[in-house]
Order: structure tokens, then sequence, then C-alpha cells
């Protein structure tokens, strides 16, 4: 029945391009952003998946980043060992010159004289040898958290801090919490003192500690448990090279201090224990120096071991980032051909239905007809 009031073919083709714009909007915003996913009305699930893709892929931007400051950590490091180790190796020379018996005590003194200035440059070295504002070579390069006083058990010779990421056999020194050693300290412990965490009652938040590498439990006297801002140094480093919690990689940089017995070298090398103004002398300095020689290939290899391995971690993460990348991308980027595509059939569409629209509405003048017989 023909009608003038309500044009139901024009209504139909007014929706019908209404929809078709949308769809023409949608297809334009994706080729123009590149992106198929514009609002999580797009595609909800997907926009949630591509959010923590994203995540990690910026947190393995990071962990790529953190290994490669620590290889650069790692690697001034080694480069100061060479030069103790080069050290080393002069005064193990000096020690062997000085038990021939062609040496004057004058050529023994200038030796010893030339010993003297390895030894403390040694020490220099290990003092002074820094990465971003930090000493990495004296054995202090990271702390543990405050120990309360509460925390130490004499009557179990423990201590207890939550999480505290020792592990047996591992060299600490004691900190009681000043910078000259003034504060109470545990009984028997000493302040910058070196120890060791041995594996008997060790937890995830208990440890306790030996005097010696290997050795029994220290005991801990009833008299004083310390000051509440005790705390323990380490030479051990943590380096996060992943992008969630706990994966890292850690690296003992050793303690290169002449006077530490409990140092790198397998025991004190300075002035006052070693010296070759004798040849009886420098026949004990050399069983020493080869015993620090020893010491130093073993950290050395341990820096080389270390930066093999966060060169790989390396490697790992930035395949790892693009895997990421590309599955992130098959969730979040546009298909150009389809989207071309799509843009082509809504352009199409919304000709026609204009065309269609012009001729809904010429529809109702035919009623005139009517009119005019």
């Amino acid at each position: 029945m023909p009608g003038v009031n309500t044009n139901v073919n024009a209504a139909i083709t007014i929706n019908a391009l209404a929809q078709n714009e949308q769809d023409m909007a949608r297809a334009m915003q994706r080729l123009s952003t590149g992106k198929r996913i514009n609002s999580a009305q797009d595609d909800a699930a997907g926009l949630a998946v591509a959010s923590r893709m994203t995540a990690q892929i910026k947190g393995l931007n990071q962990a790529v980043q953190n290994a490669q400051h620590a290889v650069s950590m790692v690697e001034v490091a080694e480069g100061a060992v060479v030069e103790i180790s080069s050290m080393l190796m002069r005064m193990r020379e000096l020690s062997v010159a000085s038990q021939n018996g062609t040496n004057t005590t004058a050529d023994r003194n200038a030796m010893s004289t030339e010993f003297t200035q390895l030894q403390t440059e040694i020490n220099r070295i290990a003092d002074n040898t820094q990465y971003n504002g930090q000493n990495i070579l004296d054995g202090t390069i990271a702390a543990t958290g405050t120990i309360a006083t509460s925390a130490v058990s004499d009557a179990n010779e423990t201590f207890t801090l939550t999480a505290h990421g020792l592990t047996a056999g591992q060299r600490v020194v004691y900190n009681d919490g000043t910078a000259d050693g003034s504060g109470t300290a545990v009984t028997g412990l000493v302040h910058g003192t070196a120890y060791y965490v041995i594996a008997s009652g060790l937890t995830a938040d208990v440890f306790k500690l030996s005097a010696t590498s290997g050795g029994s439990v220290l005991a801990i006297g009833a008299s004083a448990t310390g000051n509440n801002a005790q705390y323990f140094e380490t030479d051990v480093v943590s380096f996060q090279v992943g992008a969630n919690a706990s994966q890292s990689i850690t690296v003992a940089f050793g303690d290169f201090n002449t006077a530490d017995t409990k140092s790198t070298f397998a025991g004190a090398i300075n002035s006052s224990t070693i010296g070759v103004a004798s040849a009886t002398a420098a026949a004990s300095a050399l069983s020493v120096i080869d015993a620090a020689i020893a010491g130093v290939d073993s950290q050395r290899a341990t820096f080389g071991s270390a930066l093999n391995r966060l060169n790989m971690s390396i490697a790992n993460l930035s395949n790892a980032k693009i895997n990421a990348e590309a599955s992130r991308s098959r969730v979040m980027d546009t298909d150009y051909a389809a989207e071309t595509a799509e843009l082509a059939r809504t352009q199409i569409i919304a000709q026609a239905g204009i065309a269609m629209l012009s001729q809904a509405n010429a529809q109702p003048q035919t009623v005139l007809s009517l009119l005019q017989g």
C-alpha cells in the first residue's frame, strides 16, 4: 500500500547506511593506525592478551639492558683482575730472584721496594675499582638486610633474615652498622671480618656461620646479640636478567684486599705478611704467591663463565622478545589486505545505499498521480 507519512524503504536504507558507515569507519581506523584492536570493543579478549604480551615485552627489553649492564660490570672487574694477576706474576719473579745467592743486601732491598709497591698497588686496585660508584673488588659490593638483635639466637647459633638469599659456602663480612666498627657487635663476631655460611641449619630465612670455609658452626656468645643496624656484606651480586621475578644470575666478585686472610688470594699477601728482603722470606713468599695466583685464576674463570652466561642470556632474551612481539602482532596489528578489501566493500555499499535512498525517497511521489486523477 502506497503511503507518505512512513517511508519504510527509506528507513531500511538509512539503517543499512548507518551500519555500513560504522564498518567503513572501523576499516579506515585500522588502516590509519595499523592496529586491529584500537579499543576494547574491537576485541576485549584480544586486548587483554595483547596487554599482557606488551608487559612481557617491556620486561624483556629491560632485562636485556640489565644483562648488558651486568656484562659491563663484570668486564670492569675482570680488567682490573688482569692487572692484579700481572703484578702477582712480577711478585713471583722477585721472590725467585731474591733467593739467588748472587744478590747483595742492596739488591734485595731494591727488590723489596718494588715488591712492596706492587702489594700496595694491588690493595689500591681492590679498594678503588668501581662500577656505577660502588666498589666491586673489596668483598663488600652487596649487603643483606639489617638483622635485629631479636633475630640473633645464641641458643641455636643462628641468624634469621627473611629471604636472605645466602648459600652454603658463601663468604660474608660482618658489619656492626657503623663506619668505624664502634657499634655493639654480636659476641663472637668482629666488625669487618669475613665468615662463611654453612649448610647446617640453612633455610630460606635462617643461616649459621663458620669462621673458616667448610668449618664448624661459629658459637654466638650469650652476652650480646649486636644491634638493630647490623648486617652482612657479601661479594655476590644478583643480576635481574628476566622479565619476571626471581629470574636472576648471581656472580661472586671476590675480595682482593691484600690484608684479608680469607680473600680471593687464599691468605694475606700484604707487606706485613710476605716480603723478599731475604732469601728465606722470599722462599716463604713464593708459596703464598702461588696460592694467590691460583685464587686469582679461579676468580678470572668465574668472571669468564659469568660473561659467557650473560651473553647467552642476552641472546635468549632477544629471541624471546622477538617471538613475543610476533605473537602480539598477530593479535594487535592490522591485516592490510583484509582491511583494504573491507574498505572497498563498504565504500561500494555506501554509494549503492545512497542511490537506493534516492529511489526510496522518490517512491512517495507516485501518490501524486492518484491525486491528479
